[in-house]
């Protein structure tokens, strides 16, 4: 006999044929089907006798008329019953106790009349005339004991009742049950002290199957003396101002809750939460699979299924047991579907309980349609995700525990919330995008791993800033430079985002680039803080007038530190410009924060910056970091500095390990600012790795130094280098003693490669030339430059390096 088959119905209202009649035996079996309940139901008599009537309910009978079929007498009360189609359908029936020869006690179920209410006396003709007995509304009379003395037609309706069953009885004697008992009091109440109530609730009364909200009026009775004969209650029907209430309610929570960050999925999460919260049930958020992404939203094409991602969903069940998509999981709407046109159309729409495509829309998933049949959803609103003319999305709003389907109200409702929750979504995604771009941007600049040094150990950790705030500008490197030095860097670019990003590559590359020609580090800061004042310039009004984001002048800015450090004397020559001062950790563990002078941040511009070198001993440790690792809102930059030296202290450990430690005990709990952490474990190149030679300003002086270099390199195991190194050091030496000054000094390092320096005291740089054919000189650079795999020059303090490295097969 059940052939809903699992579809979705609405409610509908209206009155039984004239010509219903419907026999249900003692064991509750239709033996009677008459035409008019299959005019009303939709069902052949075949297909209903000889089955049980509780099969067409909708909904339980109200409890008045199950006691009554218990007591077997006779009751009127509305009845929500099943349409053969799966729509809901609420009549007001009449069932009547019948008797057979048997003793059997079958129900005649028939359309209930308009009135029926029982006889009154005298007495309560005068009282219920004091009354406006044809008001359309539930009117009742009640004595001085709050006993019920006359009702309307209306009243005995709500109440499931006739007036002669309730007639002597108090409301807590007719209905044992809350809110009755409240009731019963503000009568007495009113009985006591001649003083009108009025009362607001929210419930189902007895008599109906839905519920409603209703606003109570209690008013004493009075003669003419002023003495309380009685009381009247006057019941208005206020559930379209209940649930228009509730409606703002909604709308301002959704204003409050909905985009408290800037994350796609939890502002998806506030909407799904704001809307079952006194709306719908159970709600679903579906996001553009680009727009879960956080990427540019695509256009919705109207000739191919969309692919969707249930970013969000929330029910009034625990674990939203209704779901056929868990959240987080990639589902499809195929062409023609409601949601595909809903999508299409980008407005909102209210489907039909009985419209065709959306029978077929369900019945095409079994999952769905069981589900729909399980928790009998009978309402449902799909509410396109739109922002900036933009579709990014579909929200479903469904209905099964709350009786009432949605009406245009609440559609408008929806579609406020949902164009509400679109900007924060809109808004997020931006956010997610740009932040993914200056994320990748800014990883792409930094230094994978960790280079393969002679001259110190290295780790670092970066951290990006958390979901709060934008990408910062920090950045650090490590430079490999000649003389088997190692030059560190670590800086903080003032911003966030990509502008913060891309000046961050800027200044990176300028620091790689003037680390190459060896600028000393208080030379190479003020170059940088030429290069970010030029910047601030170019970021002026011709920028902003293009549509470019960008700071104002004087608000491009940095803070740097760059420390060289040599292994083979073990000084490490560095500088800052506004930066937090660096740590060192002694091989015996003391730990201090080197008095660097401070110097100011990048791009104030004029002012000196000055080096300090210290000596390290060799396993000491070097830590250089950003500000946004000891400093926070919420605490003293002294009490950040404090928790690092205490982190630094214990550097028992392998390098990485060191660095989480760290970081788990200095770490702010919420950064606001990104991190940059780098430590450094400093080497000492052996003594017998370094042969360093004194030379005269002599010719002669280049023929020994070429069997000195020759005989060395051989006695390293290095005699296959033995050619190329003679070479070298003949040229470099030749160019010393014929163009140089003293003193003339020649230096063999064995490292990863054999390194050539040879010093003296000219400042004049060496120029590479390509010798005209019959030019006696002028290629012995040239040579030098094909021999070696790199080679340079460097300013010194007494004049210049020049240098040239011999790659080693077995190093």
């Amino acid at each position: 006999m059940d052939s809903r088959g699992g579809t979705p119905g609405g409610i509908v209202e209206g009155r039984a044929p004239e010509d219903l009649a419907v026999v249900v035996d003692d064991a509750g079996t239709i033996s009677v089907w008459s035409a008019g309940a299959r005019q009303l139901l939709g069902y052949e008599a075949e297909e209903v006798v000889g089955h049980p009537a509780a099969g067409l309910l909708a909904a339980q009978l109200p409890e008045s008329a199950r006691r009554h079929v218990a007591e077997g007498r006779r009751w009127v009360t509305e009845v929500a019953l099943w349409h053969r189609s799966g729509g809901r359908v609420v009549v007001r029936l009449k069932g009547t106790p019948l008797a057979d020869g048997e003793g059997a006690r079958p129900w005649l179920v028939t359309t209930a009349p308009e009135h029926m209410a029982g006889p009154v006396d005298p007495d309560a003709e005068a009282l219920w005339d004091l009354t406006l007995a044809q008001l359309p509304v539930p009117v009742a009379v009640y004595d001085t004991e709050a006993r019920l003395v006359a009702a309307n037609e209306v009243m005995s309706r709500v109440m499931g009742r006739s007036v002669a069953e309730m007639r002597g009885l108090t409301l807590w004697e007719i209905e044992p049950n809350p809110p009755f008992d409240e009731y019963d009091r503000l009568q007495r109440q009113v009985l006591r002290t001649g003083e009108p109530l009025f009362h607001e609730n929210y419930g189902q009364a007895p008599g109906e199957v839905r519920g409603h909200a209703w606003s109570m009026f209690l008013s004493p009775l009075k003669d003419g003396s002023g003495a309380v004969r009685g009381l009247s209650a006057a019941v208005f029907d206020t559930t379209e101002q209940y649930w228009a209430r509730r409606r703002l309610a909604v709308l301002n929570d959704a204003s409050i809750r909905i985009g408290s960050t800037l994350d796609v999925t939890r502002t998806a999460e506030e909407l799904a939460e704001v809307a079952v919260t006194g709306f719908a049930d159970f709600v679903t958020v579906d996001l553009l699979e680009s727009v879960a992404l956080g990427e540019e939203p695509e256009p919705v094409p109207p000739d191919r299924p969309v692919t969707v991602r249930r970013t969000a969903q929330r029910s009034v069940l625990d674990g939203c047991p209704e779901s056929v998509v868990p959240s987080g999981e990639r589902t499809f709407y195929p062409v023609g579907t409601p949601p595909m046109q809903a999508l299409i159309a980008g407005r909102g729409t209210r489907p039909a309980p009985l419209d065709p495509g959306m029978l077929e829309w369900i019945e095409s998933s079994p999952a769905r349609a069981e589900t729909v049949a399980k928790y009998k959803i009978h309402s449902v609103l799909m509410v396109p995700v739109r922002a900036r003319g933009v579709t990014l999305g579909l929200v479903h709003f469904l209905r099964h525990r709350t009786t009432e389907p949605f009406s245009e109200d609440d559609l408008l409702l929806a579609e406020e919330i949902v164009a509400r929750a679109a900007v924060s979504v809109d808004n997020a995604r931006r956010y997610t995008h740009e932040r993914r771009t200056a994320l990748t941007l800014q990883r792409s600049l930094l230094p994978e791993r960790p280079p393969d040094l002679a001259a110190m150990e290295v780790a670092y950790r970066y951290l990006p800033a958390g979901s709060g705030a934008n990408v910062g500008g920090d950045w650090f490197d490590v430079i490999p430079l000649s003389g088997a030095r190692v030059a560190l860097v670590v800086g903080d670019v003032v911003g966030h985002g990509i502008h913060a990003s891309a000046t961050m590559g800027r200044l990176r590359t300028a620091v790689r680039t003037l680390a190459d020609v060896d600028l000393a580090p208080d030379e190479l800061l003020t170059q940088l803080d030429d290069l970010v004042v030029r910047l601030d310039r170019e970021e002026g009004p011709d920028t902003r007038d293009r549509g470019v984001e960008a700071p104002t002048p004087s608000e491009v800015g940095a803070t740097c530190l760059y420390a060289v450090y040599d292994p083979v004397s073990r000084r490490c020559t560095m500088a800052r410009a506004g930066h937090p001062p660096p740590a060192v950790v002694t091989p015996a563990g003391e730990v201090r924060f080197l008095d660097l002078p401070t110097g100011p941040p990048l791009g104030l511009g004029g002012l000196p910056f000055e080096s300090v070198e210290v000596e390290l001993e060799e396993d000491s440790l070097l830590a250089l970091y950003t500000d946004g690792l000891v400093e926070a809102a919420d605490r003293d930059i002294e009490v950040g500095l404090n928790l690092l030296r205490g982190a630094l202290a214990d550097r028992a450990g392998p390098l990485e390990a060191t660095c989480d430690k760290v970081l788990r005990a200095v770490l702010p709990a919420r950064p606001a600012d990104d991190i940059v952490l780098m430590l450094a474990r400093t080497s000492a190149l052996d003594a017998a790795k370094v042969r360093t030679w004194h030379l005269q300003r002599d010719p002669a002086a280049v023929a020994r130094a070429r069997k000195s270099a020759s005989e060395q390199v051989t006695a390293w195991g290095l005699g296959e280098a033995s050619f190329a190194t003679e070479l070298i050091v003949s040229e470099l030496v030749t160019n010393a003693v014929r163009y140089g000054e003293d003193p003339v000094v020649l230096r063999l390092i064995r490292d990863h490669a054999l390194i050539c320096e040879v010093s003296d005291g000219s400042s004049t740089a060496p120029h590479l030339r390509r010798a005209r054919v019959f030019d006696e000189g002028g290629r012995g650079l040239l040579l030098v430059a094909q021999m070696a795999e790199r080679w340079g020059s460097r300013q010194t303090a007494t004049g210049k390096t020049i240098w040239a490295e011999l790659g080693l097969a077995d190093e």
